[in-house]
């Protein structure tokens, strides 16, 4: 199920957000818990839960599955830099 979860945001998920300017990483799925790094405007975007909350649905509506979408924010290295 990890590998169809990875494919589907790879696939479908991920061109949506990058069409927006942000980006999304598959990091796991497991125990109903799917893990999603976001980089890009995602990183520090303020709508990011409402976006957490889509793609939750996406996957119940294409999936059939009940995930809870754990978000992890990464700023662009260049942002430590000062």
């Amino acid at each position: 199920m990890e590998i169809r979860m990875e494919e589907y945001i790879r696939n479908r998920i991920a061109p949506r957000i990058q069409a927006d300017g942000g980006w999304t990483e598959f990091v796991s799925f497991e125990k109903g818990v799917l893990t999603l790094i976001f980089r890009g405007e995602c990183s520090k975007c303020m709508l990011l839960d409402r976006c957490v909350d889509w793609i939750g649905q996406e996957i119940r509506r294409d999936l059939e599955l009940e995930v809870m979408v754990r978000p992890v924010r990464r700023k662009p290295f260049f942002w430590d830099m000062a």
